[in-house]
């Protein structure tokens, strides 16, 4: 739960925003050291969570970016935003 609501905490600061907004969000110091902060919040309930459970994190990973490679195969998914299986 607490991972959760450091992950909420996160994307409210892009929630008023707009896209344009949000691609420049790292012109502003005060947001930027906030945004730190919060995926800092974010990383240690998630590396807490993985330590809990016994998960290795670069392993799981690992295997998820492979995972994801074979599902989405780049001459498929290059600049394209709809689901693998919706094609």
């Amino acid at each position: 739960m607490a991972l959760t609501a450091e992950v909420a905490e996160l994307l409210e600061i892009f929630q008023w925003l707009t896209e344009e907004q949000s691609r420049h969000i790292t012109e502003s110091e005060k947001d930027m050291a906030l945004i730190k902060q919060e995926i800092a919040d974010v990383f240690i309930y998630l590396a807490r969570l993985a330590d809990t459970l016994g998960v290795d994190i670069e392993r799981e990973v690992l295997a998820k970016i492979e995972l994801n490679e074979k599902k989405y195969p780049v001459e498929l998914s290059k600049n394209s935003a709809t689901k693998y299986n919706r094609r």
